[in-house]
């Protein structure tokens, strides 16, 4: 072989070998953005920051959690579902984006199910009925009572899809007139109550148990038909005015449709993994959240049953779509 030959042969070899890891790089290889649809010291919020931090031990890159508020969580499922399938857009969105703003919202830009790939269901998010201290009813019967006899005169603020249709059902099941005040998120609207600017709020525990904690709002109720475990001495709405009121809300981790199968595997491994430490799982408790995981595809079958039951709970709660 000739000289010129073989150098172009040689050249050409150590052109594949370079080549080769970046054609066949491991994911991720470079910064991961997790986008959340609310306000940072949400629930999403909390429980995204929660994960991206594993996530960046366990996989050697940089995980960042990015805000985008606005429109009832849409205006941040539409950004994820128009961002390449590549693995380094994801969301961590709950059942405001993808079970109730279909019913919720009259032009909703993305298909919920069509539109992202189901990653796997990281944990879930009870609320609670709170109201400022200062109210003039200290329990949710004296709320009901006090609503029935001063109707239009309750004020109850929500931030997310969950407040809405709890504090809607709430309205429809009890026979009652409250006002309703909706916010971007959860974290202003209980500084609201807690300054005495709204009466009450249905709100999630990550952001109403630090104000329960301190007396700066007063808990009335939780929204699951049992008692949480987490604050087992709160009543639940299905014991003393709405018999058979369950409702939770849940978080899970999407990428857009046609996210990568090594892709998802790699990331619900390591949400498996995170939401069976203990010592994460105790974070999220301490922040109101419960842990539960779910793989794609039965966290894909989840989010299906789910939509089909907050766009009935949304209906038969009478709320009309805006």
């Amino acid at each position: 072989m000739k000289v010129g030959k073989l150098a172009l042969v040689l050249a050409g070899a150590m052109a594949c070998a370079c080549a080769g890891p970046v054609l066949g790089q491991t994911y991720p290889s470079r910064p991961v953005t997790i986008v959340v649809p609310f306000t940072a010291g949400s629930a999403t919020d909390s429980a995204a920051r929660l994960l991206a931090a594993h996530l960046d031990a366990a996989l050697n890159q940089r995980f960042v959690v990015e805000n985008k508020a606005g429109a009832g969580g849409t205006l941040a499922a539409s950004f994820v579902a128009r961002a390449e399938p590549d693995g380094y857009t994801l969301i961590l969105t709950t059942n405001t984006t993808h079970s109730a703003a279909q019913a919720l919202f009259k032009n909703v830009s993305y298909d919920p199910l069509k539109d992202f790939t189901a990653v796997s269901r990281v944990g879930s998010f009870p609320s609670m009925v709170i109201a400022n201290p200062n109210a003039p009813f200290k329990t949710i019967q004296e709320l009901v009572t006090y609503a029935k006899a001063n109707p239009g005169k309750v004020e109850y603020a929500h931030g997310n899809s969950t407040g809405q249709v709890a504090g809607e059902t709430l309205k429809r099941r009890a026979g009652i007139d409250m006002v309703r005040v909706p916010y971007r998120s959860n974290p202003p609207a209980v500084l609201d109550v807690a300054t005495g600017r709204v009466s009450a709020m249905v709100a999630d525990f990550t952001t109403a148990l630090p104000q329960v904690r301190d007396g700066k709002v007063r808990a009335l109720a939780v929204l699951t038909k049992s008692r949480s475990a987490i604050v087992p001495d709160i009543v639940t709405l299905h014991e003393t005015v709405t018999p058979d009121f369950d409702l939770i809300a849940w978080a899970g981790l999407f990428g857009p449709a046609g996210l990568p199968p090594d892709v998802v595997q790699t990331l619900s491994r390591e949400v498996k993994n995170f939401v069976a430490n203990p010592e994460n799982r105790a974070k999220l408790e301490a922040n109101g959240i419960e842990a539960f995981y779910l793989p794609p595809t039965e966290f894909k079958a989840y989010v299906a049953d789910e939509l089909v039951k907050w766009t009935t709970a949304i209906k038969d709660a009478g709320i009309e779509p805006q």
